[in-house]
């Protein structure tokens, strides 16, 4: 199981699954980040955390923790 957390820079990946239950999940879908969906990474932060990606035409900046929750293929 590949996650989000793993991509690398440059990289374009389609979401496989969301894992996580309740808030964090629905937080998570609320950002944009569904089943299906193609996410870009943009860059990772110096030390590693926030990750910031390109969702459906827009920037984001996501948590390592939550880039974990969130399986590619």
């Amino acid at each position: 199981m590949k996650t989000l957390k793993q991509a690398m820079i440059g990289e374009t990946v389609k979401v496989k699954k969301l894992h996580g239950e309740g808030a964090v999940k629905r937080r998570i879908m609320d950002m944009g980040i569904t089943k299906g969906v193609d996410v870009s990474i943009r860059k990772v932060a110096p030390l590693g955390d926030p990750l910031e990606v390109t969702v459906r035409g827009y920037e984001l900046s996501i948590r390592k923790a939550d880039a974990d929750m969130i399986e590619i293929e």
